[in-house]
């Protein structure tokens, strides 16, 4: 056998595999063959979404099931022992892999990222290959695991068999919590991304202490899983929490069936009788932190239970106040101080008044939006701003201006900052509906799920009234087609599982202030819309985690981002995805227009703003109590109009950096890119039989002409627009393309009923723009079918052939004039 005929294939399975083998790894077990980690970057152009290629490991290596400790990068013989070296090196860093290998087959490269080895870097013989003693005995002493430690690091994960496996992130996330709890710490914070299955992740790790006997040799492991969202509760214990069974209850006294993600319904166990008493015979709890603690003592449910009561306490979404001295949840925390916490969080909040890294230290794994969107497990975005001249220009009353009620309106500049929240103008409500709307007809889909943030109840209300009149067609089909789903409003409430459910189709648009800007999955969610300033990156990075979710299903692989308040400025900012750093002057009261430029910083960077900023409250949070005091009076100023003064599309290019063109300047390159010449295009297009068949691939590509033709407000057809846009060319008119073919006088040699079609088609194509004439159902319309059967109209011109060859020929003649 030529050894460097063989291909790659053929060198794993005759060469590596079974030296791996002979170390003693366990073929079915241990080692796992082609691992494809990530999904593949999405790639948006336009409408069109490819995946990048994904990243895959030839050989993956197990000391225990999701407990990866070797990779093996193979190369064909063709190439040296250690050609495929910093590939697995760059692998093994994204996976958290301790020992990488190459081979070619003739013996392995071997580097021990541990540094525990000298040299660091050696090469082996094919029959040196380390045994999975050899490598875990060095594993755990690069972890400093001793005996008790390794045996809650080898608790098995949790495997219902239906195949479904953590992803690689989340295996770290997992094993880096378990490692660290092994080792004696009591504070854990875990940072991903929403979206990325943070719940699902907790599960494992509880899952793994709950089993292990040496966590809590009493046997007694009682575990508390906090969170802020009933639907976040309730949908934990139907779907991820399933597996712990009669264990686990809810502390609530409020029934409730709630469907699991198969379609069966169940009932909630509720550890909490009518009259608040606790059943303690259970393991797993789940609670609504509203429902064990408020202002009053006797609201201070968690106080029933002994402080020793729970051994492990998981807080999801920990960056909402639960880390502030004063807040209910450190409240909880103080209490069971003892108990292992561990903290989840898309984005840890960083201030003078909640630390996050200071209670919890720092995270023990991180795995950011970006990471996720790289991957291709998150979704990426388009944005869509639209500046409106009383955002940009302010507004100042005339003098006397009254507004609605008859009070004079005081005379100064309002901006931004003041619409909706202290004055009210109702054009600027219905021109952001409209631009909304508009949106989703063009689009051609619009029963897409969306939100719309609005300043808050009030103005969510507004909103959603100015949405039903845009959209009375569908809300006459539907009346919850648009919903006000806020913490005040029930019936809206009612109907976030709908709206979160992939598989209901109503409510469709949704307004509210804050409610959903974090913790609810809604996985098929594409449109999220900014009408309020956000000044919080934690809070804006929880806005846009609400669209960031893949559902292949509905064929959802992105979503539309639209910015009316300049919030998305905050992309310039340096800390928009990286790791969580300390963050001391958030500058929430920074403005935040122009839109297009990076925030101004305040002054001093460490500068400490002197009370907490507005991001620190949150509005619309179910079961709290409304703030006392004077409610604000709106001011409502009627008649003062509004208009769009610029609209810019950004997208995400090919590397993943967010591009900001106009349109026009978009489509030139786009066009550029795709015929390098005028010459190239117009030999495509003569030759080309079906016009419309380049039209169809231009929007296949993202290159939707009729956006750009009603920017220019000109009625030029396609052809004319590629011309314009893309090589400056003088446009013609269809009107003056049709004028000129009849100036030519082209069908003088066809009958009168030949003749006759023909001026129809031409017509056809003057007013409505049609391309394919070509096609003999246009001849079952009118003013055809006044003039005969499709079939008589057809043989006029001799037959299907002729009638063909007459419609290019006028087709050639539109065209033959280009300047």
């Amino acid at each position: 056998m030529d050894k460097r005929s063989l291909t790659e294939r053929d060198i794993c399975t005759k060469f590596i595999l079974p030296a791996v083998k002979r170390a003693g790894w366990d073929e079915m077990v241990q080692v796992r063959e082609e691992v494809y980690f990530t999904k593949g970057r999405i790639i948006v152009r336009g409408k069109l979404v490819t995946r990048g290629k994904a990243k895959k490991a030839d050989f993956v290596l197990y000391y225990k099931p999701n407990i990866p400790i070797a990779l093996i990068e193979a190369k064909d013989n063709s190439h040296s022992v250690g050609d495929g070296i910093q590939q697995a090196l760059d692998y093994a860093e994204t996976l958290k892999i301790p020992f990488v290998f190459s081979s070619n087959g003739d013996g392995f490269a071997f580097h021990d990222r541990t540094g525990a080895s000298s040299p660091r870097e050696l090469n082996l013989g094919l029959d040196a290959f380390p045994s999975p003693a050899n490598l875990w005995a060095r594993y755990r002493a690069w972890k400093g695991l001793n005996g008790e430690s390794e045996e809650i690091v080898l608790q098995d994960y949790h495997d219902d068999g239906s195949g479904k496996e953590p992803r690689y992130y989340q295996v770290n996330a997992v094993n880096a919590a378990i490692e660290a709890i092994a080792k004696g710490q009591d504070r854990v914070l875990l940072v991903m991304a929403t979206g990325t299955g943070k719940t699902y992740t907790a599960f494992q790790i509880i899952w793994r202490l709950w089993k292990s006997r040496r966590w809590n040799p009493e046997g007694n492991k009682r575990v508390l899983f906090l969170a802020d969202r009933n639907v976040l509760i309730d949908q934990t214990m139907v779907n991820d929490f399933r597996p712990f069974g009669a264990a686990m209850a809810k502390l609530s006294t409020n029934a409730k069936t709630i469907e699991r993600q198969d379609g069966i319904s169940v009932n909630l166990t509720l550890a909490l009788d009518r009259k608040r008493r606790i059943d303690t015979a259970f393991e797993v709890y789940l609670s609504l932190y509203q429902a064990i603690t408020g202002p009053e003592e006797r609201q201070k449910l968690f106080k029933e239970f002994s402080k020793d009561f729970f051994d492990l306490i998981v807080i999801d979404e920990c960056h909402r106040g639960s880390a502030a001295e004063d807040s209910a949840w450190r409240e909880i925390l103080t209490h069971f101080s003892g108990a292992t916490q561990i903290g989840l969080t898309a984005t840890p909040k960083e201030t003078e008044y909640v630390s996050n890294t200071e209670y919890f230290g720092e995270p023990v794994f991180t795995y950011s939006l970006k990471q996720g969107i790289s991957d291709g497990f998150l979704a990426p975005y388009k944005v869509i701003k639209v500046h409106i001249d009383r955002d940009v220009e302010g507004y100042r009353p005339e003098k006397g201006q009254l507004d609605r009620d008859g009070n004079e309106v005081e005379d100064r500049i309002y901006n931004a900052k003041d619409f909706d929240r202290t004055l009210v103008l109702d054009d600027r409500t219905l021109l952001t509906a409209k631009k909304i709307t508009a949106f989703l007809k063009e689009s051609g889909d619009r029963y897409q799920k969306t939100i719309v943030f609005c300043v808050d109840q009030e103005h969510a209300a507004r909103m959603r009234q100015a949405l039903i009149n845009e959209n009375s067609d569908l809300v006459t089909e539907n009346a919850r087609y648009v919903m006000r789903i806020t913490g005040s409003d029930k019936e809206g409430q009612d109907q976030l599982g709908n709206f979160i459910d992939p598989e209901s189709k109503w409510p469709v648009l949704v307004t509210t202030s804050r409610l959903l800007s974090t913790g609810v999955d809604a996985q098929t969610c594409r449109l999220i819309v900014l009408d309020r300033e956000i000044g919080s990156m934690t809070e804006f990075k929880q806005i846009v985690g609400r669209g960031t979710r893949v559902h292949e299903d509905t064929r959802k692989f992105y979503f539309t981002l639209i910015d009316f308040r300049g919030a998305t400025a905050h992309f310039a900012d340096p800390d928009f995805d990286g790791d969580p750093v300390q963050i001391y002057a958030p500058g929430a009261d920074d403005p935040m227009t122009p839109p297009d430029e990076e925030p101004a910083r305040p002054e001093g960077e460490d500068a400490i703003p002197p009370t907490p900023g507005e991001d620190e409250t949150i509005v619309d949070q179910p079961g709290l109590p409304l703030p006392t005091g004077d409610p604000v009076r709106k001011i409502y100023v009627d008649g003062v109009g509004a208009r769009v003064i610029a609209e810019r599309v950004e997208y995400l290019d090919e590397n993943g950096k967010l591009v900001t063109e106009s349109l026009r300047d978009f489509t030139k390159n786009a066009l550029r890119k795709r015929f390098a010449s005028l010459d190239e295009f117009l030999k495509r297009w003569n030759a080309a039989e079906r016009k419309q068949a380049i039209v169809e691939e231009l929007e296949a590509e993202g290159l939707a002409l009729d956006a750009i033709a009603d920017e220019l407000g000109k009625n030029l057809d396609p052809f004319d627009l590629i011309c314009h846009v893309a090589f400056d060319a003088k446009p013609l008119t269809r009107r003056e393309r049709a004028e000129n073919v009849k100036k030519r006088d082209v069908f003088t040699k066809y009958g009168p009923q030949a003749r006759a079609v023909l001026d129809a088609l031409l017509e056809k194509y003057r007013d409505e723009g049609v391309l394919n004439l070509d096609d003999a159902n246009v001849l079952k319309v009118t003013p055809f079918t006044d003039m005969g059967s499709v079939v008589q109209l057809i043989n006029a011109f001799g037959g299907k052939a002729g009638f063909e060859k007459a419609v290019h020929e006028l087709q050639d003649a539109l065209y033959q004039e280009t300047a």
